[in-house]
């Protein structure tokens, strides 16, 4: 054997499956060169969930595997380990690594990239964790959309008038861009399938909007988050804005007005935060995320990107971070990755610096808000827009076109509306995701 094959090759190892560690290894994949370093992709799930589109899965107009890009699909000589990080030893260098069939040791690095993704922020509110629903996972998005059938069809069968209000009532907190999209598109969705149960009025069908904040869509700023309230108000949504959840159970839900409200299904979508790992680091954080500096690093060796990391934002007025979207945690991925090359002698080092490209809304039927390069739109020309945006921006043309393929057949034909029945309830609910250990994916 040659002296150059009795060379040990520095390890790189990318830690989380979102937007940014798929794009940190893909890039790394054409930075490096195959004998300048091995690389291992440590993600919960076998692929990327492009996460923007999970409220048209909720609302059944696009199947889940249609956002699942396969990780091992888009990564050619990258080793990808299913499991989740129990750990990590920054004097060792190395993870504690646990697949489904137990540990499989530790992982040494010589470079690590930290991207751990997020799970759904949740509050000391009674019953939160045991009651309401996520949209965070394709799994929580399936569960959601059989659950909503559901209760038009125990609404259907029910005797007591008030049990099928109860049942025809469905409460969203959170009017951020999750929350907004998820009750426009599943109430498009109820709306659309009321015709189907001769049985129930459509004065019966409520559907709650509900946030702290004074607007909804905030980040679109006052015009378009006014058409996006005027929209989905016409349709005969219920927004009340300033306003909390106090406490929740199987039945109803306790509003800070005073209010109580009947109901079965309440959807918690209130933002997002680091998953437990982050917090057992002992590595300095800005609230719960990853301090970083303008090349991503937290420290030799180490880098961090994606909803766990704080970097700065340059262009913000008020000093503050990037926020926690799939647009950053794309394109700091890559600028990570090539960072890391460059700390192996491939490249040079660079600093992140992005403005946002623009910001889109998809609140089913033919409505939509977008804002391309500071252009406000609504209406058709924002849907069309929006439609354009995520066929862009998924990282696979395989995935492109199966979705492509959906969204045309949806215009001359309605989704198929089943209960697939493949979710169990515990599968789905908030309290599993914030218990879990390790990286979420």
């Amino acid at each position: 054997m040659s002296g150059d094959a009795n060379v040990q090759r520095p390890s790189v190892v990318v830690v989380g499956g979102g937007f940014a560690g798929f794009f940190a290894a893909g890039a790394l994949e054409r930075l490096l060169p195959p004998q300048a370093a091995d690389l291992t992709f440590i993600s919960a799930t076998d692929h990327l969930c492009y996460s923007p589109l999970l409220p048209e899965v909720a609302a059944g107009r696009l199947d889940p595997r249609r956002i699942a890009v396969p990780l091992r699909a888009g990564l050619r000589r990258t080793r990808v380990v299913q499991a989740s990080v129990d750990d990590v030893d920054f004097d060792r260098q190395t993870l504690e690594v646990m697949a489904d069939h137990g540990s499989i040791g530790p992982v040494h690095w010589d470079r690590l990239a930290l991207t751990t993704g997020s799970v759904t922020r949740t509050l000391p509110t009674p019953g939160v964790a045991t009651y309401a629903l996520g949209l965070k996972t394709l799994v929580e998005a399936q569960y959601l959309h059989d659950h909503v059938l559901r209760q038009l069809e125990l609404a259907d069968c029910a005797q007591d008038p008030a049990e099928c209000r109860a049942r025809l009532t469905f409460l969203v907190v959170g009017a951020g861009y999750t929350g907004t999209e998820t009750a426009a598109q599943l109430q498009h969705m109820t709306t659309t399938q009321l015709d189907r149960f001769p049985g129930l009025r459509r004065e019966d069908l409520r559907w709650l909007l509900v946030d702290l904040a004074p607007t909804i869509l905030p980040e679109l700023g006052p015009r378009l988050g006014g058409a996006a309230m005027h929209t989905v108000r016409a349709r005969g949504m219920e927004i009340r804005l300033g306003t909390s959840v106090t406490a929740m159970d199987d039945r109803s839900v306790s509003l800070s007005d005073g209010d109580t409200i009947s109901t079965h299904t309440v959807v918690w979508t209130v933002g997002v935060t680091p998953p437990p790992l982050v917090r057992h680091l002992s590595l300095p954080v800005r609230r719960g995320r990853l301090a970083v500096d303008d090349h991503l690093q937290l420290r030799d060796g180490v880098w961090a990107a994606g909803d766990s990391a704080a970097a700065r934002d340059p262009f913000s007025e008020t000093d503050a971070d990037y926020p926690p979207t799939a647009q950053h945690a794309q394109r700091q991925g890559v600028v990570m990755a090539r960072n890391i090359a460059a700390s192996l002698g491939c490249g040079r080092p660079r600093t992140y610096r992005h403005r946002d490209l623009g910001l889109v809304a998809d609140l089913g039927g033919v409505a939509a808000v977008a804002r391309p390069l500071g252009v406000p739109l609504t209406g058709p020309a924002a849907k069309v827009v929006t439609k354009a945006y995520h066929l862009y921006a998924l990282p696979s043309a395989a995935n492109r076109i199966r979705v492509g393929a959906d969204w045309l057949t949806n215009l001359v034909s309605r989704p198929i509306a089943a209960q697939l029945g493949m979710v169990e309830p515990a599968a789905a609910r908030l309290a599993r995701e914030q218990t879990g250990a390790g990286v979420m994916g």
